[in-house]
């Protein structure tokens, strides 16, 4: 299994002394952050997209180029790009470009984001929210297969025998499909042929295991072998080295922010009992100590037979310090015994 983090580069008042770090203190930080996940061996980093004042990341690629510089083997992905919102040309010749600079460690992870703020910003119409993405991804795809693109929809300009340039370092530039869990989001990425992240920020993840087979088996109708087909699961959580500091830690930032989220989108406010409900084996989040966090993902590989799971440690803000002290636990504490006990299942069904 492929052990990574991923974020959107919090730039939340901090819980404790209420003041709110600069976006570029915070960028900075974040460079810090992926150069440590690959010396520790974590497989993937990847950055997501917003375009609001509590978030630095409005440009990820950006950022992943810069940690292309500073690290030599961790795959560099965003998570998500927000695809209806951009140009798939643009999108291609990015992440080709970064692919380029890393010497082929670059993946591009598409979805319709989890803000709406892109779509007037860019001047696009909610109302046509599905077919945007559903046109881009198209287009995207054909960019990807062929250097020379013929392509017609309705909501952007066709392309007419035309050449996009640079071409990627790999064969073919990895695009997965990340999804909250809409079935039909499921089943397109099944039908496609395309790697599935699911994101699962609450609940008991094992209410997504039907989404999972209902993915495997439009890939199989597709043409696809589900099994060279990977599967991620994307949550939150925290680690310390005991689990009271991983709670302490962690339970501020991630209150205010999912009240401040829960204002915004008409949910509750969020509460202590939810959170240790959600801390439960079978809940969402994956905050404790390292053994815990193992429980957790292997218990979870029970139902999923994932292929990759990312974990975002910073839901608002945590104390720098203590982020890279849990990059560095997830690295060497928790990722070798995961890859040692996936390994040993799989070798005993074969």
């Amino acid at each position: 299994m492929e052990l990574g983090i991923y974020t959107f580069a919090e730039t939340t008042p901090d819980p404790q002394s209420g003041q709110t770090i600069s976006s570029g203190q915070r960028l900075r930080n974040l460079i810090e952050e992926i150069e440590l996940a690959d010396q520790v061996g974590l497989d993937v980093f990847g950055v997501g997209e917003h375009h609001r004042s509590d978030y630095a990341a409005s440009a990820p690629v950006v950022v992943l180029a810069a940690a292309a510089a500073r690290t030599k083997n961790i795959r560099l992905t965003s998570a998500v790009t927000v695809l209806s919102s951009d140009d798939p040309v643009r999108v291609f010749q990015q992440f080709a470009t970064l692919d380029l600079l890393s010497n082929g460690r670059a993946e591009i992870m598409v979805g319709r984001g989890s803000f709406i703020e892109s779509f007037p910003l860019f001047g696009y119409s909610l109302d046509d929210y599905d077919e945007l993405f559903s046109e881009k991804l198209d287009l995207l795809l054909k960019i990807r297969g062929e250097e020379r693109v013929t392509w017609s929809g309705h909501l952007r300009a066709p392309l007419d025998g035309l050449a996009v340039y640079p071409r990627p370092e790999q064969k073919e530039l990895p695009i997965w499909i990340a999804v909250g869990g809409t079935p039909q989001s499921v089943a397109r990425a099944g039908v496609l042929g395309l790697p599935l992240a699911i994101a699962i920020i609450g609940g008991e993840p094992e209410r997504f295991a039907p989404l999972v087979n209902l993915y495997r088996e439009a890939a199989q109708r597709g043409g696809h072998d589900p099994a060279m087909l990977p599967v991620g699961i994307n949550s939150h959580g925290f680690l310390a080295e005991t689990t009271q500091e991983a709670v302490e830690t962690f339970l501020p930032a991630y209150l205010q922010v999912m009240t401040k989220l829960g204002r915004e989108r008409g949910w509750p406010p969020a509460t202590r009992q939810q959170f240790d409900r959600e801390r439960d084996l079978r809940g969402a989040l994956l905050v404790g100590s390292p053994q815990e966090i193992i429980d957790k993902i292997l218990y979870q590989y029970e139902f999923f037979e994932h292929d990759r799971f990312l974990i975002q440690f910073s839901i608002g803000t945590v104390p720098h310090a203590k982020l890279l002290k849990a990059i560095e636990l997830f690295g060497t504490k928790v990722a070798p015994v995961i890859r040692k006990e996936i390994a040993s299942r799989k070798g005993a069904a074969a």
